[in-house]
């Protein structure tokens, strides 16, 4: 007889689930209700006691300068500037420029080369050029290359000697081998501009005029005899207000007095010769 397959078992059962418990929820009472509903209050805080004022550092003076250069003053009165310029003239009667020349060409060529130079650093390099080459013919005949030679020790020495042989052969082109007394003309040279076209005037052929470099812009915005933003500024309020017997000199005057005595950074009010009829913001007595 055939074996018999064994049964399957019988599948077991579950249990069913029993129904889930509805959750009952209580009305909210009036007092929750309202407890929920309204903002919090915020929390009480101390009103914080005032802090003290913290003292004022006073500014730097470099900072207080340059506050006060844009906020032009007043120029002081004729009688002042008259006073001021009597004690330099006391205290210098023949102010003397510091560069080193031999005559108006050399004197051009001095001055071109001292922009954002000193005069001592200029002095030690013209030396021996002018001793080789004290015109515009021999400085164009000595020629750039060598030009540059002598005077590698100034900053931008190799613009400046391009330049200096250039106004040589304008020189020798266009007015015949002389420095022009004329102010428009000399401005049309290479490395020539209005304050070193001033100077020119003023050491080689006794012009009246201002070369505002930033000694005399410091010097005439402090003492308030020509305030002015600008240089342009300041050279027309001293060609204004400084008196006819002091305008030869006036230039050196007030250069070599920013120079060595109203100094940018530590003037030497001390020894100054008119601290007392300075105002600067600047004064240090």
């Amino acid at each position: 007889m055939p074996a018999k397959k064994p049964s399957a078992p019988a599948p077991l059962s579950r249990a069913p689930k029993a129904p889930a418990k509805p959750i009952s929820r209580k009305p909210a009472s009036k007092k929750q209700a309202a407890t929920k509903t309204a903002a919090p209050k915020p929390a009480a805080t101390k009103p914080e006691a005032a802090k003290p004022a913290k003292s004022a550092r006073p500014l730097p003076r470099a900072v207080q300068a340059a506050r006060a250069r844009k906020s032009v003053a007043r120029a002081v009165g004729p009688q002042v500037i008259e006073e001021i310029f009597a004690r330099f003239q006391k205290a210098e009667p023949e102010p003397k420029g510091e560069l080193e020349y031999v005559n108006p060409f050399t004197l051009l060529v001095a001055v071109v080369l001292s922009a954002q130079a000193t005069d001592a650093g200029v002095n030690k390099a013209t030396r021996p050029l002018f001793k080789v080459a004290d015109t515009p013919q021999k400085m164009l005949a000595l020629g750039e290359e060598k030009v540059r030679d002598y005077v590698k020790t100034i900053g931008l020495f190799r613009t400046k000697a391009k330049n200096v042989v250039e106004l040589s052969r304008q020189l020798i082109e266009r007015f015949g081998g002389e420095v022009p007394q004329d102010r428009d003309a000399l401005v049309t040279l290479p490395g020539v501009g209005r304050k070193t076209a001033n100077v020119v005037l003023n050491m080689a052929f006794g012009h009246e005029t201002m070369a505002v470099d930033t000694h005399i812009f410091r010097v005439s915005n402090r003492l308030r005899i020509a305030p002015g933003k600008t240089p342009e500024q300041v050279e027309a309020g001293l060609e204004k207000r400084v008196p006819k017997a002091y305008r030869l000199h006036a230039h050196h005057w007030l250069i070599l007095h920013g120079r060595y005595v109203c100094k940018a950074l530590r003037p030497e009010c001390e020894r100054c010769p008119v601290a007392d009829l300075c105002a600067s913001g600047d004064k240090r007595i």
